[in-house]
């Protein structure tokens, strides 16, 4: 049975890696819906039979070309979008992750039409979801913290 994004029978599952490196995370610029041409954390719906980590792993190679590692959850949250009529349109329960680079070069691929290395001090102009600022300002908080207690990523997920 093909799960719908839209209009869905039951929350359907996502996945987002915040991949912060040189001070800087990566934001993709969606190409369809929900939030069709804005800036957001890159990831996606999780396929069946797919862990999280794995969905993960897809999602960030898919849309922006990166090869990454996983590295801790940041946060769970939902995101409800409700039509015109008040109907549910949109039901996504999705995990965000830590993530860092293993290889490769930012570039759009997939659903998404640009991509971009901005840092906190320029969350601001990519107009984010007051979700993904917060949770992306909780990964860079995650990387100083795991810096000053001296973690490694072979100690990660």
């Amino acid at each position: 049975m093909t799960e719908h994004r839209e209009y869905p029978e039951r929350p359907l599952v996502g996945v987002g890696g915040v991949l912060i490196s040189g001070g800087r995370t990566l934001l993709i610029r969606r190409g369809g819906p929900p939030l069709e041409g804005q800036w957001s954390i890159p990831g996606g719906i999780l396929e069946i039979g797919e862990t999280l980590l794995e969905g993960v792993r897809r999602e960030l190679l898919e849309e922006t070309g990166i090869e990454v590692r996983v590295l801790e959850l940041i946060e769970v949250f939902e995101r409800i979008n409700l039509d015109a009529a008040g109907k549910i349109q949109y039901h996504f329960v999705v995990l965000d992750y830590l993530c860092e680079t293993i290889r490769g070069e930012a570039r759009a691929g997939s659903d998404v039409i640009d991509v971009a290395w901005a840092a906190p001090s320029e969350l601001e102009k990519y107009s984010l979801t007051e979700t993904a600022t917060r949770v992306i300002l909780k990964g860079f908080e995650m990387v100083r913290e795991r810096s000053a207690g001296g973690i490694t990523a072979s100690e990660s997920v």
